[in-house]
């Protein structure tokens, strides 16, 4: 291994952040604070890695990643399922902060995965926004089912928190719409996206925000990170049936909406996704390769700068 250019892995805690230098095997610990996060940023800086790996941890890694990043460090967040069965089939059993941030470093390592430019701070902002209207609709969707069933007591109850879950999604629509409003390329962006049937401004923003690889990647690339890319499995002569998974849940699910919607409203998609089920198809497999088209046809409309009619799908 380089030892010039060694490679760092960090494991993130609510309070601290164990890392761990791979190559002289370094080790130490920082708060995960103002004051921690600086001394991080300094001290990596003079070992000048050639990679920086943290795991996604549902946010506590964002301050991190955001700081490293605008240091000029080279920063990726991996996927923590992919670290936990590397550590297993390493055999490593054991499990510490420091023992996790070194099997992070050597996954890294191992696998050298491809360090993208990360979002910018309006990008977060967006993807943060987003993020929370579908929380939103999501704790409406709840309360609506509980309504069905509840004593009208409980159903006044949930009456009011729906209508100010309500006014809470108003005002989150009017932020993302300012935001997309306040950004031409967002703009241009949304218009290209939009013009396709059945991707409507929800489906748009949310890609804008949580999948800006959009039109940089060719289509096999930007499927995976979407996590519609079809995993074979087959051993010898057995052929078991490809699935789908991994990737950014929150842009797969947008783009099964877009699919469904575009299944009808949508006459080429509509075509290939009936085509599909005529040939035995299951429907939801006919959906998600409807998806994937979908994918593949936003992907090229965004890297090529022309709207959908002048498209061929």
């Amino acid at each position: 291994m380089d030892a010039i250019a060694p490679i760092v892995g960090i494991d993130v805690s609510k309070d601290r952040l164990d890392v761990h230098v791979r190559g002289p095997d370094e080790r130490f610990d920082v708060a995960r604070d103002t004051e921690g996060i600086a001394a991080l940023v300094e001290r990596l800086r003079a070992v000048a890695p050639k990679a920086i790996g943290l795991e996604a941890t549902g946010g506590l890694e964002a301050i991190v990643v955001a700081s490293l990043a605008e240091a000029g460090l080279p920063v990726l967040v991996v996927n923590p399922a992919q670290v936990r069965a590397f550590a297993r089939a390493l055999g490593e059993r054991a499990k510490t902060d420091a023992i996790d941030a070194a099997v992070i470093a050597h996954f890294v390592e191992a696998t050298a995965p491809e360090i993208r430019p990360l979002a910018d701070a309006e990008t977060r902002l967006l993807a943060d926004l987003v993020a929370r209207r579908r929380q939103i609709v999501a704790m409406m969707t709840s309360e609506r089912q509980r309504r069905a069933s509840a004593p009208p007591r409980v159903r006044k109850s949930i009456d009011r928190l729906l209508k100010a879950l309500a006014r809470e999604l108003d005002s989150l629509d009017h932020d993302i719409d300012g935001a997309v409003r306040r950004s031409p390329a967002w703009r241009e962006k949304e218009n290209l996206l939009t013009s396709v049937p059945g991707v409507g401004p929800v489906i748009a923003r949310t890609l804008i925000a949580e999948l800006p690889e959009l039109g940089t990647l060719d289509r096999r690339r930007i499927a995976a990170l979407a996590g519609l890319a079809p995993w074979t499995r087959q051993s010898g002569r057995w052929r078991g049936k490809s699935f789908i998974g991994g990737g950014r849940a929150s842009v797969r699910t947008a783009l099964h909406m877009g699919a469904l919607v575009a299944s009808r409203r949508n006459p080429a998609l509509k075509a290939f996704r009936d085509k599909l089920v005529a040939q035995g198809k299951p429907k939801m497999v006919a959906l998600v390769a409807t998806a994937r088209k979908l994918l593949t046809i936003l992907n090229a409309i965004i890297r090529d700068g022309t709207p959908w009619h002048a498209q061929n799908a």
